[in-house]
């Protein structure tokens, strides 16, 4: 089914954000301060560093691999062809939770400053399994700026496969799944997970797609993804969505038909974006300063957003965290092509993509990074999220300029240590101004929004 047009509706944008903001849970923040041993982010990162040098940008340049057109047609035809989007929402057979029957844990889990405006938790067995990670999150309002696909609100969220864990079957190992979330009635959120895959060569198989998927941006007909280990981007087509038709444990073609460990629904990858510099995490610095300036190592893909405030819109990217500690990170952004033939694809020359501007950071241990431009101004705002050390601790949330950057307090230490616990990456909903994110530390698994406004409204 193809997506609505991206129409302007800006009268029920504003409906909907004035219903949000006086109908919504009316959540509160958890029930305490966080106390002096958990404040982290006392300090600040400062103003953003603009990487200007063609050494420097080269690092980030990509090189677009799309799969032939006839691999994908063979495959959509032997699969019976698209179920969509409504397809996966028609047979959504899981239930969100909402904030009044999340646990304590859960709400615990919420940021304290500012507050969510809404939460949800997952069912109890995907919020209580540690064999699977809440990584990334993006919405159908990255996809069309009417915030819809079809008639339905969606949010994506990305879980990847916890390898860690002893009792996991080896065939699981690096998994990538994604819950298609039903979020049109926003009391009662529904999903469906739906695995990743890449097809073979000829079209008449596939196989598993490995992807920490740390970061994830709908955009138009397109999914990207980062791919495994954060080299590079993988390409997913919305409109090829695929349904399996043996329940068995293997992944691909089987006697009878095609089977994806038990799920239902596939999305076959139709491309990728491979780093041009070599293998990320490899080059000539040394030392903490290793990954800054021209002897900046070629960077590992982090999180991914969307930027409908460039013109044309952008896809941000960040460098993959490696500790909390001293080194600085990297922020940059692509711009989406324009052409009506390669929607959702970025904008390339002869198959190359190059950053459009590109920033280092002092907050290091990013997890997401999100780049938005106010109304009436031409800077943007990139507001960073920064882990602290340990997972049973609170991350900060910060907005940089190259000026400066400012933060939350939420306690007497003047800790900034107030955003949510183990925070992912983010996605703003431009039609409703709302900011998403999820967590993804331990048990207390929550999939929340916070208002823009409210975010920049408790900066200091």
């Amino acid at each position: 089914m193809k997506h609505r047009g991206r129409h302007r509706r800006r009268r029920r944008g504003q409906a909907l954000r004035a219903t949000l903001a006086g109908t919504a849970l009316a959540l509160t923040a958890a029930a305490t301060l966080i106390s002096t041993s958990q404040a982290t982010g006392s300090g600040t990162p400062g103003g953003l560093t603009p990487l200007t040098s063609a050494a420097a940008t080269g690092k980030l340049r990509l090189h677009e691999n799309l799969v032939p057109r006839d691999t994908l047609d063979t495959l959509t035809k032997d699969m019976g062809g698209n179920v969509g989007v409504d397809g996966v929402l028609r047979t959504a057979d899981h239930a969100m939770r909402d904030k009044a029957d999340c646990t304590a844990d859960e709400r615990a889990a919420l940021p304290v400053e500012p507050t969510a405006t809404r939460a949800y938790c997952w069912e109890r067995g995907d919020a209580q399994t540690r064999q699977w990670q809440p990584r990334s999150v993006t919405t159908s309002g990255d996809a069309d700026d009417d915030g819809r696909w079809g008639e339905h609100r969606v949010i994506l969220a990305g879980w990847s496969h916890n390898d860690h864990q002893a009792a996991a079957p080896t065939r699981d190992e690096g998994l990538a799944r994604v819950a298609f979330v039903d979020a049109t009635d926003p009391q009662a959120l529904k999903y469906r997970w739906v695995l990743l895959v890449a097809p073979r060569a000829d079209g008449k198989d596939f196989t598993a797609v490995r992807s920490g998927l740390g970061g994830m941006v709908w955009y138009q007909d397109k999914l990207i993804v980062t791919a495994a280990h954060g080299a590079g981007l993988l390409v997913f087509d919305m409109h090829r969505i695929l349904k399996t038709d043996v329940n068995s444990g293997a992944v691909g073609r089987v006697s009878g038909g095609y089977s994806a460990d038990g799920y239902q629904f596939v999305l076959p990858a139709i491309g990728s974006y491979d780093v041009t510099g070599g293998a990320c995490g490899t080059g000539t610095g040394t030392g903490a300063g290793a990954r800054t300036g021209t002897n900046a190592a070629v960077p590992c893909f982090g999180s991914l957003s969307l930027d409908r405030t460039t013109a044309p819109d952008s896809l941000v990217a960040t460098e993959r965290a490696t500790s909390a500690g001293a080194e600085r990170a990297r922020v940059w952004r692509y711009s989406y092509s324009t052409a009506a033939y390669r929607t959702g694809l970025l904008a390339d020359s002869q198959g190359y993509v190059d950053a459009v501007e590109a920033y280092e950071t002092k907050t290091a241990g990013l997890t997401g990074v999100l780049s938005h431009t106010p109304s009436g101004t031409r800077e943007a705002e990139w507001y960073a999220g920064h882990a602290p050390d340990s997972r049973t601790q609170r991350g900060t949330l910060w907005r940089q300029t190259e000026r400066g950057a400012k933060a939350a307090t939420c306690t007497a230490d003047q800790s900034h240590a107030c955003w949510g616990l183990g925070a992912e990456s983010l996605s703003y909903w431009q039609e409703t101004g709302e900011l998403w994110t999820l967590t993804g530390a331990g048990a207390e698994r929550t999939l929340y929004a916070v208002p823009l406004s409210a975010v920049d409204g408790s900066l200091d």
